[in-house]
């Protein structure tokens, strides 16, 4: 094995050396292109006029307090209507015992009066004599007692 054959010749390597510094240059030379072209996009993007668009905000909170509110309204409202309920029947049951108590006094004011109507009967229909006897029916009675 001879030197030229395992390190090469001069000329050659120098010519590979050559070579590689024009790829390296034309390399070094697409690189700078492309970092001056994102450099200049990247201007460019930062300095055009964009619209400011409002943070994403979570609206858990929001959310939350409208579906309590909504509860509370709806609990509100059946409770409010229970308790119109009751209050209403607690109004008819006191209409109902103040009809009955009526009913009851009215009851018993014609309880009187027929009590009285045939107490006036009994005392009438009790007579032994008629009125127009009674003179009569008193001499019987002495007679008897003697």
């Amino acid at each position: 094995m001879s030197f030229k054959a395992e390190y090469g010749d001069k000329t050659e390597r120098g010519h590979e050396q050559a070579e590689l510094e024009v790829q390296e240059a034309a390399l070094k030379q697409v690189l700078g292109d492309f970092r001056m072209s994102v450099h200049a996009w990247s201007d460019s993007a930062y300095s055009r006029p964009r619209q400011v668009l409002k943070a994403a905000r979570h609206r858990v909170w929001q959310r939350t307090a409208g579906w309590a509110l909504v509860c509370v309204l709806m609990v509100g409202g059946v409770s409010g209507g229970l308790f119109e309920r009751q209050h209403k029947q607690q109004l008819a049951r006191i209409e109902a015992a103040r009809q009955a108590e009526q009913l009851r006094l009215a009851a018993e004011q014609r309880a009187r009066e027929e009590e009285e109507l045939l107490a006036k009967v009994d005392s009438d229909v009790s007579r032994e004599v008629p009125a127009a006897m009674e003179p009569l029916a008193t001499l019987m009675d002495e007679d008897e007692a003697r």
